[in-house]
């Protein structure tokens, strides 16, 4: 009798619980993994990083004495019950500067306006992140579901009997516009985070969302190489040599080649491997030279430096001592034949350098690609 007593129970426990799952499952909160493990110990702060991820959702913000305390329990609630990787991030802002109106003035010129409130005013805001675009689904879907999030430390009875006050900023424009003014009802039913919208991650520069670097595939081809031109730590180099045509970009090649294990198919390879071989000559003979190959050349440089010059008084480039000692050393020597002026080009190994070596800016990796790549190797 027990055990059908036992079976029973347990069946209808069962049933409720598959009931509950259902009705969550239909509710804005129901695709939240509520069983995942994310840390939430209320002796940790859990500040925003550059590791955060490059997108995240901001929450709210919080002003005043208790706005910071009142973030943090909103990150340990959010944490703790719906497993979002919550953090806070202090923002501070001045509103003691003028700034630039809309039309002009009398004179013609624009109109300087200053804000109501002189002063600085300090927020803290509450994110949830970390994502990698800002229409990831993942991110999407999660908005949504925190747009209906209802926290108890953000629940206005609950701080009342607490002897506190919202300080959610505006959080009186807030209240009055979702629930006085708004005449949609899926609105109505927003939480104190109905208005969430995605942000890009403070902490990373904003060259990050501008991504301006090399083209990916010479990025790769250049990437195994012991003395790429992408390993130089400075703004600038000095370029001795310049091949061009297509190149082998590849070690695995250029070693096969020098062991005779591979034939070359045509002279632009023949120029790729002098790239490679003056560079190691050049390395030989204590000089920082790099190799650089890109889809239709090869480049040699020499040193590492973070300016071309100074600038003078009448506008042009005093150029860097070091860099002209370069130029000089490797430039083709002038000689006099005939009545004109030839130009004869120094070599290494055999090899020719360029008749006039140039200070060229040394190519960067994209800020994004090195970010992802370096995010994934934490991981």
């Amino acid at each position: 009798m027990f055990r059908i007593f036992a079976f029973q129970a347990i069946a209808a426990a069962m049933t409720l619980s598959i009931a509950a799952v259902a009705a969550h499952a239909q509710s804005p909160l129901g695709k939240l993994n509520l069983f995942k493990h994310i840390e939430a110990d209320v002796n940790k702060d859990y500040a925003l990083a550059e590791s955060n991820g490059p997108w995240l959702i901001l929450c709210s913000s919080f002003t005043g004495e208790e706005g910071e305390q009142q973030a943090k329990q909103l990150v340990l609630e959010l944490r703790r019950e719906y497993k979002l990787t919550a953090f806070t991030h202090e923002m501070n802002w001045d509103f003691s500067g003028k700034v630039t109106g809309r039309g002009v003035d009398r004179y013609g010129r624009p109109k300087q306006m200053k804000y109501e409130k002189d002063g600085q005013r300090q927020e803290v805001a509450v994110l949830v992140g970390d994502f990698p675009s800002v229409d990831d689904p993942e991110a999407q879907r999660i908005l949504e579901k925190i747009r209906y999030l209802k926290p108890l430390c953000l629940d206005p009875e609950r701080l009342s009997k607490a002897g506190q006050k919202s300080a959610l900023a505006l959080a009186n424009w807030r209240q009055l516009s979702s629930q006085l003014l708004s005449k949609d009802e899926e609105l109505k039913r927003r939480g104190p985070m109905g208005k969430a919208f995605m942000v890009t991650n403070p902490m990373i520069p904003e060259e990050y969302f501008k991504p301006k670097g090399i083209d990916p595939l010479v990025e790769k081809m250049n990437e195994p190489i012991e003395h790429s031109l992408l390993k130089c730590p400075g703004k600038y180099s000095v370029k001795v040599a310049t091949f061009t045509g297509s190149a082998i970009t590849l070690p695995k090649e250029i070693e096969a080649v020098e062991q005779g294990k591979k034939q070359l198919r045509s002279k632009l390879e023949q120029a790729a491997l002098d790239a490679h071989k003056m560079t190691l000559a050049l390395r030989a003979k204590g000089y920082e030279a790099y190799e650089f190959h890109d889809h239709g050349a090869s480049l040699v440089t020499i040193g590492s430096f973070e300016n071309v010059g100074t600038p003078r008084e009448d506008g042009k480039i005093e150029i860097n001592p070091e860099i002209h000692k370069i130029m000089q050393t490797f430039g083709a020597t002038p000689t006099q034949l005939g009545g004109k002026t030839n130009y004869a080009p120094k070599n290494i190994v055999n090899i020719p350098f360029d008749v006039q070596p140039l200070p060229v800016e040394v190519p960067r990796r994209s800020i994004s690609s090195a970010y992802d790549r370096d995010r994934l190797s934490s991981r």
